[in-house]
């Protein structure tokens, strides 16, 4: 059984490799043929050749974990259909190779593909895509949306802050920002505005700070207003970057870690946290895809092929993929827009699509 079981992992795991090098080399010429067009819109900022290359390989990390789950389901389905047709499973069924050790076999080797799709999407990628945004923020300037940027909130104790960035170079650096301090009762008692800001542990070091504040008299009748400049300030916050990022980029560029904390800042602040749910709990299934995609690849090991046959049965196994793919996409902008639960909605198509393979398994094989 050892000896079956290297054969099978080894196949699967060369087949897997190739099939999502080609995808990579494909995805990297369509971000060649994109960079191309870059470099002439930011070549009187400096914007070089060397420098489109690094963005490219930077991206590589985040292909891969879009990539790695469908590479699955290619290479596998490659080597059982190759398998089949050659008669060598159905030798090694008659050794003893029934089909749930066979079934059993797959899912030791898809915790490996698991593992690797959650290092990948939870270090490697983030990482690399923080690399290439600041690579690129160079030439193009800061991150930012519309007009406005990105507003947050948060509750210190009696006081409450509402938090405006405007530009972020999606690391730790911001620019042009505004604090606004309010009371339990929703009054305004400051503005601080800041030209610069570092992001640091539990802080922000604020440069250049202009505070005004609004105080109210003993009588209650008058306002006072008063302003303040001082060159720095050290403005404490639970306020990270991956916060900062996660209002002014896509949930999907963050760790799953950073993600939770964001859902929960956004919670004890009564925000509307239902978008961030649903991508942390795909980020916590999505892993698991690759185990469906096994599933769904080992029925081809017992069908019969003729000469040519294997080619069309890949197409089947790519159309499901990418089914899988829309699906699992339908579902977070469904389940979004009608308020489902967030581990439901991101687990439902996994569990759909468990179900239909295990049943395809059951009849074409077991029950047989």
């Amino acid at each position: 059984m050892k000896t079956v079981r290297r054969l099978l992992h080894g196949e699967i795991l060369r087949a897997v490799a190739f099939v999502a090098a080609s995808f990579l080399a494909l995805f990297g010429f369509f971000d060649m043929v994109s960079e191309l067009q870059e470099l002439n819109r930011y070549e009187a900022q400096g914007y070089r050749l060397h420098h489109a290359l690094l963005f490219i390989a930077l991206k590589i990390p985040v292909h891969l974990y879009e990539l790695l789950p469908i590479s699955v389901l290619i290479g596998t389905i490659l080597v059982m259909a190759r398998l089949a047709q050659s008669s060598e499973f159905t030798i090694l069924r008659t050794g003893g190779l029934d089909p749930l050790r066979a079934l059993g076999s797959l899912m030791s080797l898809g915790l490996i593909f698991v593992t690797l799709t959650f290092l990948i999407g939870d270090y490697a990628a983030p990482w690399a895509d923080r690399q290439a945004i600041q690579l690129k923020g160079q030439f193009q300037g800061r991150l930012t949306i519309g007009q406005t940027g990105a507003w947050l909130k948060e509750t210190q104790g009696q006081r409450h802050f509402a938090v405006n960035v405007r530009l972020f170079d999606g690391l730790e650096h911001m620019e042009n920002i505004r604090i606004h301090e309010f009371n339990t009762q929703g009054k305004l008692l400051s503005i601080s505005t800041a030209s610069k800001a570092l992001i640091q542990p539990k802080a922000w070091l604020l440069t250049d700070v202009e505070r005004k504040t609004i105080a109210t008299s003993a009588d209650a009748k008058q306002l006072k207003f008063t302003s303040e400049h001082v060159k720095e300030q050290v403005w404490p916050t639970k306020i990270s970057a991956d916060m900062v990022a996660a209002a002014l980029l896509s949930p999907e560029r963050m760790r799953t870690w950073e993600l939770f904390k964001y859902m929960r800042h956004l919670s004890q602040n009564k925000q509307n946290a239902q978008a961030y749910e649903i991508e942390f709990w795909r980020k916590v299934f999505y892993p698991l895809s690759c185990l469906v995609m096994l599933v769904l690849a080992m029925p081809f090991a017992y069908l019969h092929f003729r000469s040519g046959q294997i080619a069309g049965h890949v197409f089947l196994g790519v159309l499901a993929g990418i089914s899988f793919t829309l699906l699992n996409n339908l579902f977070g902008f469904v389940g979004n827009l009608h308020n489902w639960q967030p581990w439901l909605t991101s687990a439902a198509p996994a569990l759909i699509y468990s179900a239909v393979s295990l049943g395809a398994f059951w009849w074409m094989v077991l029950r047989r």
